[in-house]
């Protein structure tokens, strides 16, 4: 248990998805988590799994789908060193050069962390956002998956701290 925090659920999972509009456009889901701000409710993340659609295996062609999930929303994909960012999953295809579908590679960020983690991300306001993002695809583009934690109350300086810090990442 983080220092500050004192929990007020069992494990809560949490079940998310977004679908792009169009093909290769990035798309962001707000998912809400009803959080109580007047009891410096947080939310603690000890896991995410997410799955992704696989790439379009285009000959000659890199394909990749793109796909995060983070603490205040984005304009576009962001990588694994952005503060706000809790999980990422890259899959790819390059056959840039190649006659045939090419090689695919799978690119994640650590979904389930080790069990010396006690949790990978602390979310202070009341949602997250989950974006995807097919690249030379052609095809509209999925990711869905579940965020595992719990419920905390912080006391008021590190409530504070934990919103200023997440509000300001963004």
């Amino acid at each position: 248990m983080p220092k500050g925090l004192k929990e007020t659920s069992s494990l809560i999972t949490i079940g998310f998805s977004a679908l792009e509009t169009a093909p290769d456009t990035y798309l962001e889901e707000r998912v809400d988590l009803q959080l109580n701000p007047l009891d410096n409710e947080v939310f603690v993340v000890t896991a995410i799994d997410m799955d992704l659609s696989a790439p379009n295996a285009i000959a000659g062609a890199n394909t990749a789908v793109n796909a995060q999930v983070t603490t205040t929303s984005q304009s576009d994909i962001v990588n694994l060193s952005a503060t706000a960012a809790l999980a990422i999953s890259d899959n790819q295809i390059r056959a840039s050069g190649f006659v045939d579908g090419g090689v695919a590679f799978q690119k994640t960020s650590m979904e389930t962390p080790p069990a010396a983690l006690e949790y990978i991300g602390i979310i202070a306001t009341n949602d997250f956002f989950v974006g995807i993002k097919g690249t030379a695809n052609g095809t509209v583009k999925r990711v869905a998956g579940k965020m595992y934690g719990y419920r905390a109350r912080a006391d008021s300086a590190v409530y504070a701290a934990l919103v200023q810090s997440e509000v300001l990442s963004s």
